[in-house]
């Protein structure tokens, strides 16, 4: 099915099950649903099976978001508490529509307790209280965790009797967007499917050992937890020179600030040096990386100390403290935490690895001990060639047998669906869904609304403002003042400036020739394996240009 088929159906407000293998554009169609719900004023709660897997999509997870937290069970006293509870019982009567992202990972005893808690919340008997449910995954992915005792029957979310009843119309999405090269594509619906031939699993063995071609050290993912923190310590400490420390600040609701610091990848406390290979933690469009984009740290902001990345693609990229946040369905924050959105990444483990696009990657499946885990790891890629196995066992490329015959099942039904596919239909529903919500149907109403969301949304960043006020022709002086910052810290954004608007005259910061020619001679001096120092420039100009110029200067030549 098409991302825009499966769109439709989510509009029509049926319950949905939303999958197909590594990417092919899950949480892209989610997330267009969420904007369109926002726009028309329909109150959505975005939601995700694990703490990891809510951050990709700037949600809370189930277990916070209905009340539930690790029970398996749920008395009528414990009902009747948690409607007394008025921040639980506001979100949960006014919630029009639940998604629940990386449904693989939630075990069916938590679905049940969702539909328990919705229908008693709603007064409701109908599947989830009466409301649209969309779930998203796929269940070839890691499974969710319970007693080495259960089987998968007793654990998968679509064994369930709540799962049957919302009856979700199945949307499996087959265009692959992010696999280019063929023999990948083809080794990973192998193990889809259940068997790997002969060459596919040799091309896989062909990889253990290879050279990867790339400018970044590939990351390394390792099963187990022990193997990354091992590896990315014993790295670090290779590298001589000082040390910057990072604590994250954070505040809010101490309980859902312990699940929110769970669950985000960055760490509330950070030690990085120049020369550590990093990778970012976080979508961020503007600076156009994404979560698992590799880097190098080769400098730090003398003033604001933020580390300046150099990205596979060779730019220099500020990674400036972003914000995480726990926010009600009226955007109002109940937790923060605000971190460099970077991480050491000689090593990672494959399940922090899901949902990353990763640009290259030594994978050591020889511990595999979970199905699934290989496929999860494999399909962190996009191209055979980027991938170095360090090992494999068979375990690593085996699929969960009801997973197998559920999946066949799901395409057999999104077929169905598919070919009762009716546009003028789903359009009806989609507007009578609206209506029933109590949601805004009027376009001049719906395009203030999306003005409203637009301004909120849209933080002008502090190289924007910059940005601005050089077109205003002020000096570096001038905009310092300004922006009450340093000279030393406005030098900076000019660099990642020239870099964003390579249209932008910025000639009148350009420092005079001869300073010019000093730095770029410092700079081309330089072993093209050492990171690039202002400090170093500067020590070696004897202090003769400032910080303000040598940043200045190297705007215009790197």
């Amino acid at each position: 099915m098409k991302q825009e088929q499966a769109l439709a159906f989510l509009k029509s407000g049926k319950n949905t099950f939303l999958t197909g293998s590594a990417g092919t554009g899950k949480t892209y169609v989610l997330n267009q649903y969420i904007s369109y719900l926002k726009e028309r004023k329909v109150p959505v709660a975005v939601t995700a099976s694990t703490g990891i897997a809510a951050t990709h999509i700037n949600g809370m997870t189930i277990h916070a978001w209905a009340g539930i937290g690790i029970k398996d069970h749920l008395t009528s006293a414990q009902l009747r508490t948690l409607k007394t509870k008025k921040y639980l019982e506001k979100k949960l009567d006014k919630v029009e529509v639940l998604i629940i992202d990386e449904i693989s990972m939630l075990h069916q005893k938590q679905l049940d307790l969702v539909d328990q808690v919705l229908k008693y919340f709603k007064m409701n008997q109908l599947a989830f209280g009466g409301i649209q449910v969309i779930f998203c995954g796929d269940f070839f992915q890691l499974p969710p965790v319970g007693n080495s005792e259960e089987s998968s029957k007793r654990k998968f979310a679509f064994m369930s009797p709540m799962w049957v009843n919302a009856a979700p119309t199945i949307c499996y999405l087959t265009q692959q967007y992010r696999q280019s090269n063929d023999d990948l594509n083809t080794i990973l619906n192998e193990i889809r499917s259940g068997r790997i031939s002969e060459m596919r699993y040799l091309n896989l063995k062909d990889t253990i050992g290879q050279k990867i071609k790339s400018k970044i050290e590939p990351t390394k993912l390792f099963t187990h937890n022990y193997d990354v923190d091992k590896i990315n310590q014993e790295e670090l400490k290779k590298i001589s020179g000082k040390s910057k420390h990072y604590n994250a600040e954070t505040k809010g609701n101490e309980k859902l600030l312990e699940g929110l610091k769970k669950s985000v990848l960055a760490l509330e406390s950070m030690e990085l040096k120049i020369g550590a290979k990093v990778m970012f933690v976080r979508n961020i469009p503007e600076k156009g990386v994404v979560n698992g984009s590799l880097g190098e740290i080769v400098d730090f902001d003398e003033e604001e100390n933020h580390p300046l990345v150099r990205v596979s693609d060779d730019r220099l990229v500020i990674a400036s403290p972003e914000d995480w946040k726990i926010q009600d369905e009226t955007g109002k924050v109940l937790a923060q935490f605000n971190q460099v959105p970077l991480r050491l990444a000689w090593a990672i483990t494959i399940h922090k690895s899901q949902g990353m696009t990763l640009d290259a990657a030594e994978i050591d499946l020889s511990n595999t001990f979970e199905r699934g885990q290989g496929y999860v790891a494999l399909s962190r890629l996009k191209r055979l060639e980027n991938l170095s196995l360090l090992g494999l066992n068979e375990m690593a490329l085996q699929v969960d047998p009801l997973a197998f015959k559920a999946d066949k099942r799901f395409q057999e039904l999104s077929g169905k669906a598919e070919q009762a596919f009716d546009t003028q239909q789903l359009e009806q529903e989609a507007r009578k869904f609206i209506k029933d919500c109590g949601g805004l149907s009027n376009e001049k109403e719906i395009l203030k609304q999306k003005g409203k969301i637009k301004k909120k949304e849209h933080k002008e960043t502090t190289y924007d403002q910059t940005y601005q006020l050089t077109k205003q022709n002020l000096s570096i002086t001038e905009i310092a003042k300004e922006r009450g910052m340093a000279e030393g810290t406005i030098a900076s954004h000019i660099i990642k400036l020239k870099k964003d608007y390579p249209e932008a005259n910025l000639s009148s910061y350009k420092p005079q020739s001869s300073l010019m020619n000093k730095v770029e001679i410092e700079y081309m001096k330089r072993p093209k394996n050492e990171p690039l120092s202002t400090k170093t420039i500067y020590e070696n100009l004897n202090g003769e240009v400032s910080y303000v110029n040598i940043k200045l200067a190297l705007a215009f030549i790197i």
